[in-house]
């Protein structure tokens, strides 16, 4: 039986006292640096990293191959360890992760200045936090291991506690990343809890779902060893955002019937502890009470080219897309669906607020998602990263083409599930009143 993710990420949190410079990958990690050459890796900048993403695999590797020389300019491998003389372009994985849980060391020197850049994305800082560093003006005295490129004030730009050791000792990082949330451990206590890192290159969208990490490399030497990466699948990601702040949410379907459901019952069915629109079958599947402000969280599983949809706040009566509003459930990775309009992709208002595009899972995979409505604000988060965040009576809508849903003008309804033919399945179906 596999181990749940708590328990290896104990495991994890174990070998953090070994620092066996020669150790294997703990159970479930593979290593990034192979002890003995920078095969897999590659050099790149603060760059943002779409420029990366849109090369054509034989861009992609010629791009690789002519970093190279500077690579091997100021990185050596010694004794196991990655040492780089704090020039020269940053070490880059040629792989892309989406969620994961990163670990490793590092060591550095007296005035350095370093971090570990996630998905491509700056940083989780690395400096030399003394005095004599001179960079406590911009936060070096509150200690290594913060997303020192979030915005002031923001959770996680500083760690919560100082936990460097003296300059020429090994630390240790266990950094965990599921959607644009990231938490990290630096020598076994954990300094940021959950907090968003923010996408320095464009601060309007979410963390990318996926990219490559970086070692940056910033006016002192550093040593990295004992890297090691675990991928986190759909089922642990989901588990783990539904652990957030889970209080306070009461379950709307018991596994087995439509029990507390009324509208289109005919056209779902309670199948293997989720509901499902049969195939051909249409109709909104509304839960019993009406709701005001709420979080609604479920976990969905598309079709090929799967289409639904959530009725928020909606009357029973009519098409919710319009007499409310409907948040779209879509493969729209599908090529049926390329010439959609932005605010028919998963996650949008439908008809009115377009979603970013590019957070879902593959298809086949359980996606979690939270939609919540305060007052006139609607978010949606898909899979931990926030897609859609709008306030809709904020919105300039004298120039607005077509239909306008009547969402707009509704604080309260029914949610539900509005199905258009596809058997989409939905499972722990919860939701919490605000």
């Amino acid at each position: 039986m596999k181990a749940p993710w708590f328990l290896l990420t104990l495991f994890a949190g174990s070998s953090l006292v070994a620092q066996s410079v020669e150790s294997e990958p703990p159970p479930g990690f593979t290593a990034l640096f192979n002890g003995r050459d920078l095969e897999g890796w590659f050099g790149h900048g603060t760059e943002d990293p779409r420029k990366l993403f849109a090369l054509s695999p034989e861009e992609l590797a010629a791009h690789h191959e002519s970093t190279m020389a500077d690579v091997r300019t100021h990185w050596t491998v010694e004794d196991g360890e990655l040492v780089n003389d704090g020039h020269g372009l940053y070490l880059t994985t040629k792989k892309n992760f989406r969620d994961f849980e990163l670990l490793i060391d590092y060591r550095t020197v007296p005035g350095a200045d370093s971090g570990i850049y996630l998905r491509g994305i700056p940083q989780v800082q690395i400096w030399d936090t003394t005095e004599a560093g001179g960079k406590w003006e911009i936060g070096a005295g509150k200690g290594s291991g913060g997303l020192w490129n979030n915005s002031p004030g923001a959770p996680g730009k500083d760690p919560s506690k100082h936990m460097d050791r003296p300059l020429g000792e090994w630390n240790v990082f266990r950094i965990r990343m599921i959607g644009e949330r990231v938490t990290i451990h630096l020598n076994g206590e954990r300094i940021v809890d959950d907090a968003i890192l923010e996408n320095y290159f464009d601060r309007a969208i979410p963390a990318f779902p996926e990219g490559p990490i970086q070692l940056q490399t910033h006016g002192g030497e550093i040593r990295w060893r004992n890297i090691f990466i675990r991928e986190i699948p759909a089922e642990e990601a989901n588990a783990a955002l539904a652990e957030k702040e889970a209080d306070g949410f009461t379950s709307l379907f018991d596994g087995e019937t439509l029990e507390g459901w009324q509208g289109a019952r005919d056209s779902y069915e309670a199948v293997d502890g989720a509901i499902v629109c049969k195939a051909g079958k249409g109709g909104t599947l509304y839960a019993s009470d009406e709701y005001a402000d709420f979080i609604f969280r479920f976990e969905f599983q598309l079709p090929p080219g799967g289409n639904n949809g959530i009725a928020i706040r909606a009357p029973l009566e009519g098409d919710p897309a319009w007499e409310a509003f409907e948040i779209q459930i879509l493969d729209d990775t599908a090529a049926k669906y390329a010439g959609l309009q932005p605010y028919q992709f998963h996650g949008s208002i439908y008809g009115l607020v377009p979603a970013h595009r590019g957070f879902l899972r593959p298809v086949g995979e359980w996606n979690f998602q939270e939609i919540v409505c305060r007052g006139s604000r609607i978010q949606v988060i898909l899979n931990g990263s926030k897609i859609v965040d709008s306030d809709v009576a904020a919105i300039d809508l004298s120039n607005h083409e077509g239909r306008i849903p009547k969402g707009v003008e509704r604080r309260s309804g029914f949610v539900g599930f509005a199905g258009h033919s596809d058997p989409v399945r939905m499972r722990n179906v919860q939701i919490k009143r605000l």
